[in-house]
């Protein structure tokens, strides 16, 4: 069943007992790691929502995809997958600072808490995946946008987390209200082409298979944008 459709029809507890079925397959110690990861995601998330769901139903389906569609078994990817917006979204939560901090101050200390309770590099994939503080005298978008590509040009795993979010944000539009829709395709649309490519790249970590899978969900993804920005 797609996760969309487990997610209209059982909610997070389907996704919570599909991502433990996922987890059958892994060693003992990795599966303790992305079980304390979830539990983390959880806790940090526990008042998030994305219009009509929790906020964790989006993270465990990305977490999901990257295991069953594109077969990655990594387990610092998808640690970093199930916390990729923890620190932009609850940096001083995660560090146990004051919120007063600056911006910097708080995404810095909030990855160095990452790399103490994991390791350095599934931090390291978080902060790649993490959006900067925006210019407010510039397109947030395009700002948007000109970081995804140049953090997934030098960080290839990355690109694995990012293109999974993206499918989830993108093909999974349709299972939102016709405003977050509309902002949505605004946003995502431009980004397609250099997602396309950069899937294509020799280094992105992923078999043809998969690669092959995210192209299609891409296509579709585009489709979706352009039924809601071109009538």
């Amino acid at each position: 069943m797609p996760l969309h459709a487990i997610t209209e029809v059982y909610g997070e507890a389907g996704l919570r007992e599909r991502f433990s079925l996922e987890l059958l397959e892994f060693p003992a110690d990795d599966r303790r790691q992305l079980e304390e990861a979830l539990e983390l995601a959880a806790r940090l998330h526990a008042d998030d929502r994305r219009v009509r769901e929790p906020y964790l139903n989006h993270l465990l389906r990305v977490a999901i995809r990257i295991i069953r569609y594109y077969g990655i078994r990594d387990v610092d990817v998808l640690t970093a997958a199930l916390l990729h917006d923890a620190v932009e979204d609850h940096p001083a939560e995660l560090a146990g600072l004051d919120a007063g901090l600056g911006h910097q101050a708080l995404a810095d200390a909030a990855v160095a808490e990452l790399a103490r309770r994991f390791n350095p590099r599934m931090a390291e994939l978080v902060r790649s995946v993490t959006n900067p503080e925006y210019d407010p005298e510039r397109d947030k978008h395009e700002q948007y946008r000109a970081h995804v590509a140049d953090n997934l040009e030098r960080d290839p795993w990355a690109r694995v987390i990012k293109i999974s979010d993206f499918t989830d944000n993108g093909v999974g539009v349709i299972h939102t209200t016709y405003d977050k829709a509309r902002s949505s395709a605004i946003k995502y649309r431009p980004l397609v082409p250099k997602l396309r490519e950069l899937v294509g790249r020799p280094d992105t970590p992923l078999s043809v298979a998969a690669k092959d899978h995210i192209l299609d969900q891409l296509d579709l993804a585009e489709e979706r944008f352009a039924a809601i920005l071109d009538g």
